[in-house]
């Protein structure tokens, strides 16, 4: 039997060249694509009742064909179509004029019409009904396909129905399809655990016999794609034997020094990475935890882990603020253990950027934080044993394999400050393992977020001028540096405040194309206390910490995302003092749905696990994570939020394959697979 994946869809009786041609702009090429082209929706035709038998004064849902149209003139016109089934006759009545409706009923048509009957004068009517227009009248089909059970609806586009690819004709070609071939699963039982043949699948998603058919069909054509993607995924990892770490002095030292004990979540994670950086292996993990959890202490002990054995450590960052802060932190740290700690970025003047880079050449510099500086090609190590990879999702797979190359087979450690659930942590980054550290350390002042109207601007401005009163600093973030209609922006609100509301205070202006030197006095000023409120765009989104800052003012706030959302208010709350988040949406803009569920759960809670999983819930995985950005193909069939116990499974399968046939000697089915997705020109590394 042909493979459906390679067999064109013209092999299918009923396709041509004009017909494959329409089906070609919505991605059908082959037998596989056009049986996987699943209906938008079903109609349940196995309960149908007769137009005669209708009730009055319910919601019914009754198919006929059109057999007389008509414009009713008056006071009030109404477009009238009489529908037929083999007991009586219905009227489905617009009221109000519809005259392109003429355009859109023929007679002969079939259709299906939706709403509540009702009388009038003797004849049963439908006011304003839904209609789905089923297909022009076909004598000569068998009637099974289309009637009397369970009937696909499928989507189809003006091009598909200029050349005559109705709703009707693709039901006819899918079952078609399916009666003539006899498809072949490679997938054997063992590896679908359950679920049904694809042959089966695929007839209980077009042709069900019930709803819960539809559901397990959909399930096993899901569990291919996200078996793909975890066989994929795993297929990344790191095959070599990375350095041995052999000390943990310098580690236990910092430990030692530290004022607070380690969470608990800290703890466990600094095992697991310290387990695969001494075993046999290379660590190639994800570290995720909330904002302010202690991510970057538990990666520095990692790092001096690898320092005490004799290599050096890059940590790279996105922004010269969050480098230029780490860099400062680390080197207070290291330096009383003898340890050496660089900063490298591209805003370094010349002759101190060859200095610095003579000092990583030389090994003397043991752990450079830079930014993509770190990539280019005159950034040269002596011997590099750990890359470390803050903010994973601002950087691509290509730069982070640059990096890591600079060493031989170094170890791997990626961070995120967006914490996801393990499920959708196999798939985003089935070829990372996962720690996540799920506790924040103890003092961390819980920080009060309120949604506020733009007309209470005012009142948040004389909010904030109370606090500086008291010592206190604040953050004002807008989503823009320059104006735009309607959205207030970083650089006309410093005029603004600096000349109203704030004025005499003390007020900094930071964004992202301002120059190194300018922002980094800037940060520096807020970070000494010299500026009282700093007015910024999202610049200061990641790992800018200042303790005495306790507001965190939004601008726009629904013109941000969720998770982004938790991330600035992470900027507050990190000293000892109670802290707040103000949320201001613009009162002339009417919320959207999404928008209201994004401030709402911003004011509901500070868990950033939860903040993850209402956002999942909000915008889905698609939106939420981007086919680009994630590096994942965009699922056709598999839901990343509902399929998690078959997202488990395909992980723990994929193992399986993983350690007993790495090269897919054996599933050359799933090799085609990945190769047709690394073909598409996705990655799935992308994503971690």
């Amino acid at each position: 039997m042909p493979d459906i994946h390679k067999l064109s869809v013209k092999r299918v009786k009923g396709i041509g060249d004009r017909r494959s041609s329409a089906l070609e702009q919505v991605g059908i090429h082959t037998v596989a694509d056009l049986l996987g082209f699943l209906p938008s929706r079903y109609l349940d035709r196995s309960t149908e009742t007769p137009i005669a038998q209708l009730p009055l004064k319910q919601e019914a849902t009754v198919v006929g064909e059109v057999v007389a149209s008509r414009m009713v003139p008056g006071r009030r016109p109404r477009f009238v179509a009489t529908i037929r089934d083999e007991s009586a006759e219905l009227d489905c009545v617009w009221f109000g004029g519809y005259k392109y409706m003429n355009d859109a009923f023929k007679v002969g048509d079939w259709v299906s019409v939706g709403g509540k009957v009702t009388d009038y004068r003797g004849q049963r009517q439908i006011s304003h009904p839904e209609v789905e227009l089923l297909s022009g009248s076909e004598e000569d089909e068998d009637d099974r396909v289309h009637t009397g059970q369970i009937v696909p609806l499928h989507r189809t586009t003006a091009n598909m129905k200029s050349s005559s690819l109705t709703a009707r004709t693709l039901r006819r070609l899918i079952w078609d399809a399916l009666e003539a071939l006899d498809i072949d699963d490679s997938m054997r039982p063992d590896l679908r655990e359950g679920l049904p043949s694809l042959g089966a699948a695929y007839r209980a998603v077009h042709f069900p016999e019930s709803l819960d058919d539809v559901e397990a069909g959909r399930r096993r054509l899901a569990y291919d794609e996200l078996l793909t993607v975890a066989v994929w995924g795993l297929s990344q990892r790191p095959r070599g034997s990375a350095m041995a770490v052999t000390s943990q002095d310098s580690a236990t030292r910092l430990v030692e020094s530290l004022p607070f004990d380690l969470t608990g979540g800290q703890q466990r994670a600094l095992s697991e990475i310290q387990h695969d950086m001494t075993s046999e292996g290379t660590l190639h993990r994800l570290l995720q935890g909330d904002v302010g959890s202690g991510k970057t202490l538990v990666a520095l002990m990692a790092a001096l882990a690898v320092v005490d054995s004799g290599a050096q450590v890059a940590i790279m960052v996105p922004t010269e603020v969050l480098a230029e802060q780490h860099a400062n932190n680390i080197q207070l740290m290291v330096e009383p253990l003898g340890i050496r700690a660089g900063l490298l970025t591209g805003r370094l003047r010349a002759a101190d950027r060859r200095a610095a880079e003579a000092l990583v050449a030389s090994g003397q510099t043991q752990i450079v934080i830079g930014t993509h500086a770190l990539l280019q090609e005159g950034t040269v190590f002596k011997q590099l044993g750990l890359v470390v990879v803050d903010e994973q999702h601002r950087f691509g797979v290509t730069q982070r394999l640059t990096l890591r190359e600079k060493g031989e087979d170094a170890h791997l450690l990626v961070m995120t400050a967006t914490p996801i659930p393990r499920s959708l942590a196999l798939t985003l980054y089935g070829h990372l393992e996962v720690s996540t550290i799920d506790e924040m350390p103890l003092g961390r002042q819980p920080i009060k977020t309120g949604l506020r109207k733009g007309k209470d601007r005012d009142n948040a401005f004389s909010f904030i001028r109370e606090q500086v009163t008291a010592g206190r600093q604040a953050y004002i973030v807008y989503p823009r540096v320059e104006g735009s209609r309607g959205v207030r922006s970083a650089k006309a609100a410093y005029e603004e405040l600096t000349e109203g509301p704030l004025s005499g205070l003390r007020v900094g202006l930071i964004y992202g194309s301002l120059k190194g030197q300018e922002k980094s006095t800037v940060m520096e000023g807020f970070r000494s206390g010299e500026i009282d409120v700093l007015v910024s765009t999202t610049v200061v989104e990641v790992g800018v910490d200042v303790a005495n800052a306790t507001v965190m003012m939004i601008e726009h706030a629904e013109r941000f995302g969720l998770s982004q959302l938790h991330q600035l208010r992470g900027r507050v709350g990190r000293g000892e003092a109670e802290s707040y988040c103000i949320l201001i949406a613009d009162p002339d803009e009417e919320l959207t749905e999404d928008a209201e569920a994004r401030l709402n759960a911003m004011c509901e809670t500070t868990d950033g696990f939860r903040i993850s999983e209402l956002d999942l819930e909000i915008r889905g995985a698609g939106q939420l994570f981007g086919t680009r950005q994630a590096g994942l193909p965009e699922f056709r069939y598999a839901d990343l939020i509902r399929d998690q116990d078959l997202i488990e499974q395909a992980r723990q399968v994929g193992d399986r394959i993983a350690e007993t046939d790495p090269d897919l000697l054996g599933y050359p089915w799933l090799q085609e697979r990945i190769e047709a997705l690394t073909a598409s020109g996705l990655t799935i590394a992308e994503s971690g």
